[in-house]
């Protein structure tokens, strides 16, 4: 997809979100709890965006790097191993938090969760050809 094509569907689904309580009206995820993550990028010091589906532990805000089933990270997760200060919007709501990419026994726990509440994301370690997908908390701060 073109840049500008992506950016006019990502402005579109950013609006469809602060209408609606961060969950899409329409679409294959209509209904899903979503967040619009933003970060800086790593490399170009720039804001980035990323509408990423969460679960949450306790208040804090899970969400997992599966790049669609890509057999590499995300951008957004480099972008937050430079830049743990980040912001994301849920609904109308901005918040500040800390990024922290869970590791370990923690990592195994998130993920489970995640894919309990999103039977979806079962399949993605088979299509990410062996690569541990991120599994980051979002700690709200402030």
């Amino acid at each position: 997809m073109p840049a500008a094509s992506a950016n006019a569907w990502e402005d579109n689904m950013i609006a469809d979100l602060r209408a609606n309580g961060g969950k899409p009206s329409a679409g294959p995820l209509a209904g899903e709890d979503l967040l619009v993550l933003h970060t800086i990028g790593a490399k170009s010091g720039e804001q980035r965006r990323a509408i990423l589906s969460y679960t949450r532990d306790g208040d804090d805000f899970i969400v997992a790097g599966t790049a669609n089933g890509s057999p590499k990270d995300p951008g957004w997760v480099r972008n937050i191993q430079a830049n743990p200060r980040v912001t994301f919007d849920v609904g109308a709501t901005e918040r500040q938090a800390t990024a922290t990419i869970a590791e370990g026994a923690e990592r195994e726990r998130l993920w489970a969760g995640h894919v309990e509440v999103l039977p979806r994301f079962a399949d993605y370690p088979a299509k990410v050809g062996g690569r541990i997908i991120p599994v980051v908390r979002l700690t709200p701060v402030g």
